[in-house]
């Protein structure tokens, strides 16, 4: 369907938040990476070249754990930049560099002590548990890289696929068991932090910076804002045989900072419900009286939503993400969603200013969820919609199908939202068709962490 097109709205100046957000995360752990060298090299070397090597390996896992406790703080400044989805797997790819530094920090300290040692009938087992004997805090050590490794071993691709999130995510609260394991170890162990009233000010600063960071976004942020707007269901509208979509209203709700494209870790409290948090996108744009998402039966969780009453109290973590318009850079922009994908896309367009393409890939049009309301958007704003069916055998959206549908397509803004495959295609296509990665906008909803 094409419409009127509206004026082109003006792109936004200066540098993307995104290079802004990232630069920042990077400034932080290079200037401590710096700060930590520093003091490492004012407090002197020790006997042997294993020994040192070892200490620094063990000082640069640490900071890098408590860079990992700032990447999942979900502090909104980070969030709304970079998105939950990249800071997780920035987090998780940081906690295996962790792993590897520590097993390092382990064995040259043992190997270098062994060398070192006037016992020279000592192998690094036996040295290992001499300094467990005969050191304070490297018993606790030997626990926490114990754990950490048991984190490792099951967050590794093969084991997270076979483990449900519930028992992943309770093994993977262990880490904070370890985090302070570690810290007191190194405060009680470590010399180079020990070696200076300003060393020492400096460790504990870092550390209760990360701390302070989760406790603030992941605790004390959630329960203000949920004192705030108590949140309540006020009204579950089936959608399609699969699909129910949620009302919620509150408090103050012109005060809660969403933005269409974002999403919300959504824990409706009933007796079955309470302790389950599924992540659900915002299927319309915020109006500052009412929230809603749209959910696809998935599970028996998302299976029991068009069950919930009215009245029914909600908690709610978020907003999240960066999928929003504060990353546009061109005043056109194309929307492509699949299946229920189509959530945070419909909140877009309502949000978006210039002319929009919507395309929205689904098998049958009985699966078009939200198309009517789609439909009068793109009337009421002048943008063309496009529903592609069939199958996903021919892919419908090749790069000479995209390119038949949006001639201009590498002029605009291009938001993607759908099943991974969709998702890794579209993508495939976008880069044949030469659209650059700066205006291209999508998120992952893989919340491990």
């Amino acid at each position: 369907m094409t419409t009127l097109r509206q004026p082109p709205a003006a792109t936004r100046p200066g540098v993307r938040p995104s290079v802004v957000g990232r630069t920042g995360l990077y400034a932080v752990l290079l200037a401590n990476a710096v700060v930590v060298a520093v003091f490492f090299v004012q407090a002197g070397f020790a006997s042997n070249a294993l020994i040192v090597l070892g200490r620094l390996a063990g000082l640069y896992a640490a900071l890098l754990m408590a860079f990992q406790l700032l990447l999942v703080a979900r502090l909104p400044w980070f969030d709304r930049r970079i998105g939950m989805d990249r800071l997780t797997s920035w987090h998780r790819w940081t906690g295996f560099s962790v792993l590897w530094l520590l097993l390092a920090h382990a064995v040259f300290i043992v190997f270098g002590y062994a060398e070192s040692s006037a016992d020279s009938s000592l192998d690094p087992v036996n040295q290992l548990v001499d300094l467990a004997e005969t050191v304070e805090g490297v018993l606790r050590a030997i626990v926490a890289l114990a754990i950490i490794i048991v984190i490792g071993a099951v967050s590794a691709r093969y084991a997270r696929r076979r483990l449900a999130y519930e028992t992943w995510h309770f093994i993977h609260l262990y880490t904070y068991v370890a985090v302070v394991l570690a810290f007191t170890h190194q405060v009680a162990a470590g010399t180079t932090f020990a070696s200076s009233p300003v060393a020492t000010t400096y460790w504990y600063g870092v550390w209760g910076t990360a701390l302070a960071s989760v406790f603030a976004g992941r605790l004390v942020l959630p329960l203000w804002r949920n004192l705030r707007h108590r949140l309540r269901v006020t009204a579950v509208v089936p959608e399609n045989e699969h699909v129910v979509s949620i009302y919620i209203t509150g408090r103050d709700l012109d005060r809660l900072p969403a933005r269409a494209g974002q999403f919300f870790l959504w824990r409706f409290l009933t007796k079955d419900r309470w302790w389950q948090a599924n992540p659900f996108s915002l299927s319309a744009a915020p109006d500052g009286r009412t929230l809603r998402l749209t959910a696809k039966r998935a599970g028996d969780g998302s299976a029991a939503l068009r069950h919930l009453k009215p009245g029914t109290r909600v908690f709610a973590e978020g907003p999240y993400g960066a999928f929003t318009t504060l990353h546009r850079t061109r005043p056109d922009a194309v929307l492509i969603a699949g299946g229920v994908g189509v959530t945070p896309i419909r909140a877009l367009l309502e949000e978006l200013h210039g002319h929009a393409v919507v395309i929205y890939r689904v098998a049958t049009d009985q699966d078009a969820v939200l198309y009517g309301e789609l439909r009068d958007l793109a009337l009421a704003r002048g943008a063309e919609l496009h529903l592609v069916t069939g199958p996903s055998v021919p892919d419908r959206l090749a790069p000479a199908e995209l390119a038949r549908m949006v001639p201009d397509i590498a002029e605009r803004d291009v938001y993607l939202c759908g099943p991974p495959p969709m998702m890794n295609a579209v993508l495939g296509s976008l880069r044949e068709l030469g659209v650059p990665g700066s205006q291209t906008h999508f998120e992952r909803f893989s919340l491990a962490g």
